[in-house]
């Protein structure tokens, strides 16, 4: 099925925001496989804008780590390894470790009701999904992004929850590569009702604590899916 071409309108986003929200979302749910040409002409097709919009959005892609340029060589979609997966983790502990710390601190009564809301919604999907992988699902996907994104909400500053953004977005496309041959069950229906209790209850020190868990629990999951596709010779 062709995809909608991305649209704005002049009180809006630009056109290269629109498309670079599209290529985004596209390469994070892995419609493009890791070190994919991304040709100018098949994208403005695809797309339905012209090269200028296009070449400033992967321009941009480029530093979110999601797309990868080549001098005289165009645009690639960025390699999925497990060293990468390695650094991701590691930068993400520490910009998620001190906006949860943040939000922790600053968040108001507004912050709490919008983050239970998100929790909710996030439980319901979960509750549907018991025998589909979670990551596989666009709905699922949606609310855990906006649970983890409702918890750093509550923090004061606008570049680190920025940062946490383009951290997460990088992490679901690990996420969503590795779903379809991942060998370690998990639950993290439980991990985000501790999380959630956690950050309510204003324990910074738990909530770090869980946060680490359940990062580098996403780690070790993806982790032994890609070395299982190695393996495999899937890669």
């Amino acid at each position: 099925m062709r995809p909608n071409p991305p649209t704005a309108s002049p009180s809006g986003p630009t056109r290269t925001d629109a498309v670079f929200d599209a290529l985004r979302a596209a390469i994070v749910r892995c419609e493009f496989a890791p070190g994919d040409r991304l040709r100018v002409e098949e994208l403005g097709e695809r797309f339905e804008v012209s090269s200028s919009p296009l070449r400033e959005a992967l321009s941009r892609l480029v530093s979110l780590g999601l797309v990868d340029a080549f001098e005289n060589r165009g645009f690639r979609v960025a390699p999925i390894t497990v060293a990468g997966m390695a650094d991701l983790t590691r930068v993400r502990l520490l910009v998620e470790g001190e906006a949860l710390r943040d939000a922790i601190a600053h968040g108001d009564d507004a912050w709490e009701a919008a983050l239970v809301a998100a929790a909710h919604a996030l439980a319901l999907v979960e509750q549907r999904l018991k025998d589909v992988a979670p990551a596989l699902d666009d709905g699922w996907s949606k609310r855990h992004r906006a649970f983890h994104m409702a918890i750093y909400a509550g923090a004061s500053s606008p570049l680190l929850r920025a940062l946490v953004e383009q951290l997460f977005d990088r992490a679901e496309r690990y996420r969503r590569f590795s779903a379809r041959h991942r060998v370690l069950p998990r639950s993290k229906n439980a991990e985000h009702r501790r999380l959630l209790d956690a950050v309510l209850a204003r324990d910074a020190e738990r909530a770090g604590e869980l946060l680490v868990r359940h990062v580098t629990s996403t780690e070790r999951s993806v982790t032994a899916a890609l070395l299982a596709m190695d393996a495999a010779g899937l890669q």
